[in-house]
């Protein structure tokens, strides 16, 4: 099952760091969000990533273009006419297909653009902005026995962000809002598992995936929640940034599941 990762937003609300690099380049610990939330999935063995770019998609592209320079201790030897030995080298079991989602196309459009590089098959979605220490296997399985198009993993948390209604006994999402006014609501953490024919809710660039094509999987009740009890946090702001790199140096770090 592959991993579809967005990676493409402008990050305005962390424009201290992001109008340097994509948001998901900034580091926790001196790696990206993106290579943590990379991590959390090759642990469960998927290691297949599609990964949506868009704004400065070449600092991504460069990124992984050198990692395994990056990764590994090397000697140059000037004298040889710059010839390279790289020692105690690290390589990750990733196969990684980059691919540039346009500059101003929203969520869904992005999901949309990548649809050649899905097979037709299931696949893993989420932000390239949050990390968390859900069990990936777990939420596969979950989505089989459910049988909906999509199972969106779901914490609750304080009113800043839009907000999930559900049956309470069946798990089936009913509606999406925006940023309601009451806390310990439950919100979309990303981490969802989705069938192909999602994609057929989206009907181009502009499409916000989390508005039209979610409510109307919603209203035919195609969406179930997987209600995730244990740590997630997105990097929003630079206090998340600060929060997220100050519980890596002190090891610990829930979302550290490798």
């Amino acid at each position: 099952m592959k991993v579809v990762i967005l990676a493409g937003g402008l990050g305005t609300r962390i424009s201290e760091e992001s109008h340097l690099k994509p948001k998901p380049m900034i580091e926790i610990g001196e790696k990206p969000i993106l290579w943590h939330i990379m991590k959390i999935y090759s642990h469960y063995g998927f290691n297949d990533f599609i990964i949506c770019l868009g704004y400065k998609g070449h600092v991504v592209k460069e990124f992984f273009h050198d990692y395994y320079l990056y990764m590994s201790d090397i000697t140059i030897d000037f004298q040889k006419h710059n010839e390279m030995t790289v020692h105690n080298n690290t390589a990750e079991p990733w196969r990684v297909t980059l691919v540039d989602t346009g500059m101003q196309s929203q969520t869904g459009g992005r999901l949309k653009r990548v649809r050649q590089y899905l097979d037709n098959e299931p696949f893993l979605m989420t932000y390239g902005d949050g990390v968390s220490d859900v069990n990936i296997t777990k939420l596969v399985e979950y989505h089989k026995q459910h049988g909906r198009l999509a199972t969106m993993t779901t914490v609750k948390v304080s009113n800043r962000f839009g907000v999930i209604q559900l049956d309470k006994n069946t798990n089936i999402i009913s509606d999406f809002l925006e940023k309601p006014k009451d806390d310990g609501a439950i919100i979309n953490a990303g981490f969802m598992v989705l069938e192909p024919k999602v994609l057929d809710y989206i009907e181009g660039d502009l499409t916000v995936f989390e508005n039209e094509p979610i409510r109307n999987l919603a209203k035919e009740n195609q969406i179930v929640a997987y209600r995730h009890e244990g740590f997630w946090q997105c990097m929003d702001t630079q206090r998340d940034m600060f929060y997220l790199n100050t519980m890596w140096s002190q090891d610990d770090a829930p979302w550290k599941v490798w």
